[in-house]
């Protein structure tokens, strides 16, 4: 039996009278939605609940999965710690995923935290649920850091789990849309915020859900949403079949978007297989983008290839042009997999004879060393994309008045402590930021003294 609906419902803590304490009437239209999910859910009559919430457990690189028999939690951190959930898990629906999910490599299960505790993303949907429904048992989903292809694979082993055991299942994809939408907002305004309201909303009331991969990550970051990874999850689950989708509401009045939306499914549909189109035309658009890549960017490439491949690091090839054998100069080489960064390893100034050779040892240390990821695996070489950037000689600099975001890079440091952050990144729009970030990585607080410099670079 296949997923019988799907709900994109907020979770604004505010909308719990005992924790609103009056505020929620501000968000009467959300309220008067989620009762109707409520209604709706009772109705279908679903043995479980998958809940997949940005606030679970998050790790960069695993999904994590409903661990033990069950858990419970309260709008205690709320002050209402009356409004208390103690719930069931469905284990055997838990164990299915978690082995369908070993059996094909994917990194989702139960290993990590063991914490008993439901957070609001889930308590939230389930408070308005547990008013009209009462018999269902619960699985709860984590988000991770991985690329949004990863969160519909997972919706897909979700929906070949359900199937495996015919179970009645109702997903819900909790999440809140953008959280810049007014000035008097928690985090302010961003133009980035009303404008992925309008595009979120577009596309689930249209089930269009092939577009959720448009979302840039850093316009996504722009737009501070918390719930798209949620939503990602949640279409994968619907892969392959055809849905009718509604929109129930959406307000924006406190600052946030909370967005309602169904999604009823039906027939199979092989051209709602959103996950093939995606990669088929990403695979496209990175064979076209190979074929223009430069003499440093084929070296990085070349060297990355043959030492995930075969273990075997190259030596500098003879037919590279004279600049890449005879300049010295610091390198940067950066690896981006569908649209987040995998792997960057630098220097700031040259430990090798040449470019070329400074190219070859980054370029094995960002696929493999990056202490922020795990090494890269042959099944990703195809998909990566790689920069590599050559830098000029650092000049100190007075003050970040001097420094441009687009054009300079900018070198951190206090006595042995030293960060970098390299020009023209996509998120990084004020000297502050870069700043702010450079000194992060450096293990500087924002209020030490430090000294300043600034450097171009050639990015190919």
């Amino acid at each position: 039996m296949p997923i019988v609906a799907a709900f994109m419902v907020p979770h604004p803590p505010m909308i719990v009278p005992e924790v609103g304490r009056g505020s929620e009437k501000q968000i009467l239209q959300t309220t008067k939605a989620y009762e109707r999910v409520a209604e709706e859910v009772a109705a279908l009559n679903p043995e479980t609940i998958i809940i997949s919430s940005p606030h679970s457990v998050l790790y960069s690189d695993y999904f994590h999965i409903s661990p033990g028999k069950g858990a419970g939690g309260s709008f205690e951190d709320f002050r209402a710690p009356s409004v208390r959930f103690s719930e069931t898990y469905d284990t055997e629906l838990v164990d299915e995923i978690s082995s369908l999910a070993k059996e094909k490599g994917f990194p989702a299960g139960k290993m990590g935290e063991r914490e008993r505790r439901l957070d609001h993303g889930v308590m939230v949907p389930l408070y308005f649920i547990r008013k009209k429904y009462r018999d269902f048992k619960l699985v709860r989903i984590g988000l991770s850091g991985l690329p949004l292809t990863d969160h519909y694979v997972l919706g897909q082993l979700i929906q070949k789990s359900v199937n495996r055991l015919n179970r009645r299942v109702v997903y819900i994809a909790s999440g809140d849309l953008s959280h810049k939408l007014q000035d008097y907002g928690p985090y302010g305004f961003a133009p980035e915020g009303p404008e992925y309201d309008r595009r979120i909303m577009d596309v689930c009331s249209r089930g269009a859900f092939g577009e959720l991969f448009d979302f840039e990550e850093s316009f996504c970051e722009k737009a501070a949403e918390c719930g798209h990874r949620s939503f990602v999850i949640m279409a994968g689950a619907l892969d392959g079949v055809s849905v009718k989708a509604e929109q129930f509401s959406h307000e924006d009045v406190t600052g946030v978007g909370y967005g309602i939306c169904s999604f009823y499914p039906g027939e199979e549909s092989p051209e709602r297989q959103f996950l093939k189109d995606y990669l088929r035309k990403e695979e496209s658009r990175l064979q076209e983008a190979k074929e223009k890549e430069d003499s440093y960017v084929r070296l990085a490439r070349e060297v990355i290839d043959h030492y995930i491949s075969e273990g075997r690091r190259i030596g500098v090839p003879a037919d590279i042009p004279k600049d890449m054998r005879e300049q010295r100069a610091g390198v940067f080489v950066s690896i981006h997999k569908q649209g987040k960064l995998r792997g960057c390893i630098g220097t700031i100034q040259p430990v090798t004879g040449s470019v070329a050779q400074e190219i070859i040892e980054n370029a094995i240390s960002a696929s493999v060393r990056d202490p922020r990821f795990s090494p890269i695996t042959p099944e990703e070489l195809p998909w990566l994309e790689l920069h590599v950037d050559v830098l000029g000689v650092p000049e100190d600099i007075a003050s970040g008045e001097e420094l441009d975001v687009k054009r300079y890079g900018v070198i951190v440091s206090r006595g042995g402590r030293r960060g970098l952050l390299l020009p023209d990144l996509d998120g990084v729009d004020t000297v502050e930021q870069q700043i702010a970030i450079a000194r992060q990585k450096a293990g500087i607080s924002p209020q030490e003294p430090v000294k300043l410099q600034r450097f171009e670079v050639i990015r190919h």
